[in-house]
């Protein structure tokens, strides 16, 4: 069986169902994310959780209507001057997490970029933290992305993440907002990847 979990339901509003896919909505952020995926994988035995949704792409990385894979993806668990923390000795961090690597492959052979992903826990509205999160690496943000592909690597399942561009990240009333282009790019990758799972 193969997990698909997306924050809300429309997100998967033009999924079809089948015999092998256990749908899931699992609340926005990544708390909840995390918590669903979690309870899900814990419950019933599955080969991949597919992590769906839209989201939004920093400056040159993504048109949006664009479906893309999110190779990897971290959440800033840092000092607010992006300093790391101070563990404890033996202590670790863990602030990213991948996708499968031969299923991010063979979407881009498909022509779907692979790109970076940051988690976020409030969606960006200024261009001065697009600035900073871009520095940083990121190309997409998601609330859910981290979380669902950390849940998935604890219970030592395959995962992807998965997004459709629905705006740019940066000043909102530049973002060009548009939710339905963004599940449009999302519904041409998830036919693709389901051609090859």
């Amino acid at each position: 069986m193969i997990l698909l979990a997306c924050a809300v339901e429309d997100e998967l509003a033009l999924w079809k169902p089948r015999e092998d896919v256990s749908a899931l909505v699992t609340g926005v952020g990544p708390v909840e994310a995390s918590a669903a995926i979690a309870t899900a994988l814990a419950h019933r035995p599955y080969r991949l959780v597919v992590n769906a949704g839209i989201a939004g792409a920093f400056d040159g990385a993504a048109a949006i209507g664009d479906g893309v894979v999110v190779a990897d993806d971290r959440m800033e668990l840092a000092l607010e001057s992006g300093a790391p923390l101070a563990l404890p000795r033996g202590s670790t961090l863990v602030d990213s997490a991948h996708s499968d690597p031969r299923l991010v492959a063979l979407l881009a052979e498909k022509g779907f970029a692979a790109l970076r992903g940051v988690t976020v826990s409030r969606v960006t509205s200024t261009d001065a933290t697009a600035r900073r999160l871009a520095k940083d690496g990121a190309q997409v943000e998601s609330m859910e992305g981290f979380a669902a592909l950390r849940a998935a690597a604890r219970a030592g399942v395959a995962a992807i993440e998965v997004r459709g561009i629905s705006n740019r990240c940066g000043d909102r009333e530049k973002s060009g907002w548009n939710f339905a282009a963004g599940i449009s790019g999302l519904q041409r990758l998830l036919a693709a990847l389901f051609e090859l799972v």
